[in-house]
């Protein structure tokens, strides 16, 4: 085979001219200590906080500490295969993750990797999953309801959209179920729901997962979970993940609901990374900047101004409670965060009163001016009828007369508190939740026997769809009970204790 010199020369000039000199500098360091999914970094100069790192094996890490020689940094995967002495690269970014309408009816990890063996998504964006909430002159007040669908939250603890009310109370007290109701309540009202699980069960997550599916509402949800099973840090990072996918949907002008569930067990997965990283604890051993931790999260909670869209996100945070404990630091520390709160009582839970909400300590401090005038008008003097009913209640157990005004109210808190009790999975739209509340309040159902309110209630919710549809019509498009409306409520309460 014989090459001619003058190929040769035209072959090296070639190689010459596509030589391109491209030189890439990139900030390595060496892995000093690693153990626990937490990793100290030596030699990483111009590090950033909260930057990701890359480590061997397609495993990612995130920066939290910055020290004088080291950096410290918390692994986002498994610790498995990386050792001393191996380089760790810098990225120059921070931990992003996708939004887009593609997540929708999606089930993701804290870094927004589908897990619901439907394939890959395809995002729209990525986005940072820690930024900065939206300031003072962004917002405006809230003024339109976020219906729960549940009579005993619409009527005396309303939400608005862009609030943010505090779900709390022990473990096993339907916390969770409040949630979900309020998701599924959510169908064909437009609102993008995002349910966040940090440190629950996989089991517990798959259930959510079906009970949303049947009821038809994963069509406009996005399941973030971080189980009990992951780490430390993507427990950490889950709920930041949740509000970055929501801020993408609320920036476009529509409405979103997110359910943190629980903020407990988050603030413990943060408490466990600043341990290991070496973070001086404070009171319960929980670092001092966890206030911070949860007040940036919820922050992000917002109604925007017209000028940005006017779109809205609602967070219902979930803290668990040791025995009633309201007074614990995280309790403490998300309640003063939080709009409100809705407490949920164990004794009543297992006194049968479900939903096990205490009207007395729970509260809503702005969904009350989102409130429709109709329910206004019947929920009013519910909270005192009923702090009255409890107040006669105890009295009345030392056997003592009473009188007849006494007997009356005994009989009528009773009854109100018949009518609050609610199956799970089953939220109420507002304008039947305003006419059985009503045939309460005016003393239609005095004489009727208390075991047999619930089925009066469901019977006459029936009639009222078959016989009278134009109440509920007439309810929704006036939004407000004038004497028109009340005679309308009237007659056709009276029409059916006829035949009940």
């Amino acid at each position: 085979m014989n090459i001619k010199p003058e190929e040769i020369t035209s072959i090296i000039k070639q190689q010459i001219e596509g030589y391109d000199n491209k030189v890439e500098a990139v900030d390595s360091g060496t892995i000093i200590q690693v153990g626990d999914g937490i990793a100290r970094v030596y030699g990483l100069e111009n590090c950033m906080s909260g930057e990701l790192l890359e480590f061997p094996g397609d495993v990612f890490g995130m920066v939290m500490n910055l020290e004088q020689d080291n950096v410290g940094c918390v692994l986002l995967g498994d610790d498995e295969g990386i050792k001393e002495g191996d380089i760790v690269k810098s990225t120059g970014k921070v931990v992003e993750v996708p939004v887009g309408e593609a997540m929708i009816g999606r089930v993701v990890n804290a870094l927004g990797q589908p897990i619901d063996g439907k394939g890959p998504v395809k995002a729209a964006e990525h986005r940072p999953a820690d930024v900065v909430a939206h300031g003072v002159i962004e917002r405006k007040s809230v003024n339109e309801p976020l219906q729960t669908g549940i009579k005993a939250i619409d009527a005396m603890i309303p939400i608005g959209r862009g609030q943010r009310e505090l779900i709390i109370g022990d473990r096993q007290t339907g916390k969770t179920a409040i949630g979900i109701d309020t998701i599924i309540n959510q169908r064909g009202q437009d609102v993008i729901c995002i349910y966040v699980a940090i440190g629950q069960k996989q089991s517990t997550v798959a259930h959510i997962y079906n009970t949303l599916t049947q009821k038809g509402a994963m069509d406009y949800t996005i399941i973030v979970s971080s189980t009990a099973s992951e780490t430390a840090p993507l427990q950490y990072l889950a709920p930041y993940a949740g509000v970055t996918m929501g801020e993408y949907f609320m920036d476009q002008g529509k409405d979103v609901l997110i359910v943190y569930d629980d903020l407990s067990k988050h603030a413990v997965a943060y408490r466990t990374m600043s341990l290991l990283l070496k973070r001086p604890p404070a009171r319960e051993a929980y670092p001092g900047d966890v206030f911070y931790l949860h007040s940036r999260l919820l922050e992000r909670a917002a109604k925007l101004s017209d000028k940005l869209g006017g779109g809205s996100i609602t967070a219902l945070p979930i803290i668990e409670t040791q025995a009633g404990d309201v007074a614990a630091y995280i309790p403490t520390n998300v309640i003063s965060i939080t709009d409100g709160q809705i407490f949920l009582e164990a004794d009543l839970f297992h006194a049968g009163q479900r939903p096990a909400v205490n009207s007395g300590i729970s509260v809503s401090r702005v969904g009350g001016s989102a409130q429709i005038k109709a329910m206004k008008q019947v929920s009013g003097t519910l909270r005192l009828e009923l702090a009255q009913y409890r107040e006669l209640a105890a009295f009345s157990q030392f056997g003592s007369d009473l009188d007849n005004e006494s007997k009356r109210r005994l009989e009528k808190g009773k009854r109100l508190l018949e009518i609050f009790k609610q199956d799970q999975y089953e939220p109420m739209p507002i304008e039947k939740q305003i006419m059985i509340i009503y045939a309460v309040v005016e003393n239609h159902v005095m004489d009727i026997d208390i075991t047999k309110i619930k089925e009066f209630e469901k019977g006459l919710l029936e009639f009222m769809d078959t016989h009278h549809k134009e109440v509920g019509e007439t309810i929704l498009s006036k939004k407000v009970l004038d004497d028109e409306v009340k005679k309308m409520l009237n007659e056709a309460i009276e029409e059916y204790k006829k035949v009940f």
